[in-house]
């Protein structure tokens, strides 16, 4: 494997470990400190919610940490598919993804991470997501790139 596509696999891990973290059953939270880990300190959060208001990894957390267990007693985000492009220390990951909350509201989103990467590890230096709608449909065409295959250049 060359350092590209163990550039791709790292952030890929990244994005398993964040989907990883925010997900959690009934009765349990999800793991906000294995959450924060992955960002830079002043990353910038921007939700589907407009109008558009930037928010800091604290105050995400702290909106979620009001959800959970009362309006969002169980939350399941799933990977549907991925595009990573990679160049040099810089890079962007589409996530296209499934969330199911409360086990039986199903929802579709498409999640772009902005990555930098610092002393061989890579972190999250601003995420923005988007809720899938009529206009917007989220498909296969978001995560498979003309040669099939994701970009490290």
């Amino acid at each position: 494997m060359n350092s590209n596509q163990e550039d791709v696999q790292a952030i890929r891990s990244l994005v398993a470990r964040q989907f990883k973290s925010t997900s959690w059953e009934e009765g349990k939270a999800p793991d906000w400190e294995a959450f924060k880990t992955d960002f830079l300190p002043e990353a910038p959060l921007y939700a589907s919610a407009r109008p558009l208001r930037p928010q800091s990894i604290q105050q995400f957390v702290e909106r979620m940490n009001g959800l959970v267990g009362t309006t969002l007693r169980s939350f399941d985000e799933t990977v549907l598919g991925s595009r990573i492009h990679v160049f040099g220390n810089v890079a962007v990951a589409v996530i296209a993804c499934e969330n199911i909350e409360n086990a039986t509201e199903t929802n579709r989103n498409v999640e772009m991470m902005l990555l930098v990467k610092d002393r061989g590890v890579w972190r999250i230096a601003a995420q923005a997501w988007d809720r899938e709608n009529a206009a917007n449909p989220v498909t296969s065409q978001l995560w498979e790139a003309e040669s099939q295959a994701d970009t490290a250049v």
